[in-house]
């Protein structure tokens, strides 16, 4: 194969291995592109074309987060990684691995980690590289990565939850939350609800957003089914689809532009978290975005009674 034949084949790997240490669809872009170059200009042929493209791929995100700390800790208001629509690489012996590594919830403990570990994690725990191909891609001893990788699964244990929904029992929730929401119900949506869930949406201060996390059942309940009928009609609609590889929706205002994503977190036969992603700057990927301060006034428009 030439070399564009062997890059183009491996592309979806590297998106991979760049979004997961990143949690940006722009930024992993970017440095699939950035590698495609270096290998381009490279005179020499690599061993192994994917574990040399990987290596530059996972070092260019490496340094890139770097940066990005720096803005996201100074980011307004909750930070969550651009919604993914769909992992361009599989792997049906490591499906489950996969899946998981991509959810909101588990990019979310990734960001806790270094950037080395964080690297570290992907390639060897999501993407089973050896710890020789590990040592290469992140510039330090075989000895070294193993204790970064000690040190990243506890970390991700520790944060990760005791029980976890199989992909059917996540689907029919989702499909009777969706259900619930469209109609209204503010019953139907309790009981699908955990006791303590939470819902938060990440604004970045460019969209309305709300003010802090909205805890409890009965609140976040009683909030939905008053704002989504409100949306409704204003001819706002959303489509079921998966966020992150877990069940959710894409928001879309009357000319079917992109308002937002929502993305559930489903445990124990209910839902935990409710993640909406609303900054403009982090849907441009799926689709051209709508104007969300003019939807959100008219909401608050339809809110008012009719005299």
């Amino acid at each position: 194969m030439s070399r564009t034949e062997e890059f183009q084949e491996l592309r979806p790997l590297l998106f991979s291995i760049a979004y997961r240490i990143l949690g940006s669809v722009s930024e992993a872009e970017d440095a699939v592109q950035e590698t495609w170059l270096r290998f381009e200009a490279s005179p020499t042929e690599p061993r192994s074309t994917k574990a040399y493209l990987s290596a530059v791929v996972t070092r260019i995100s490496i340094d890139v987060l770097r940066s990005a700390r720096v803005r996201r800790e100074e980011y307004v208001g909750p930070w969550f990684p651009e919604p993914l629509l769909a992992d361009p690489y599989e792997d049906p012996a490591r499906s489950a691995e996969l899946a998981d590594s991509v959810s909101m919830a588990a990019l979310l403990l990734l960001e806790r980690l270094s950037p080395l570990e964080r690297a570290v994690f992907v390639l060897r725990e999501v993407f089973d590289f050896g710890f020789p191909e590990v040592a290469s891609a992140v510039g330090r001893s075989e000895a070294a990565c193993r204790q970064l990788a000690v040190r990243a699964r506890r970390h991700m244990a520790a944060g990760r939850p005791r029980f976890e929904a199989d992909r059917t029992e996540r689907e029919e929730l989702a499909t009777r939350f969706f259900d619930a929401l469209r109609e209204g119900d503010v019953a139907g949506l309790r009981d699908l609800l955990a006791a303590d869930v939470s819902m938060v949406g990440d604004g970045g201060g460019k969209a309305p957003q709300l003010a802090r996390a909205i805890i409890g059942d009965e609140k976040v309940a009683r909030l939905l089914a008053s704002v989504f009928p409100l949306m409704a009609r204003i001819d706002v609609t959303f489509e079921p689809h998966e966020v992150n590889g877990q069940s959710g929706a894409i928001f879309r205002d009357r000319d079917g532009k992109v308002l937002h994503t929502l993305a559930l977190d489903v445990l124990d036969g209910q839902i935990q978290t409710i993640r909406m992603v609303i900054n403009p700057d982090k849907l441009g990927h799926v689709g051209p975005v709508a104007d969300a301060w003019a939807i959100d006034r008219e909401v608050r428009q339809a809110r008012r009674p009719t005299e």
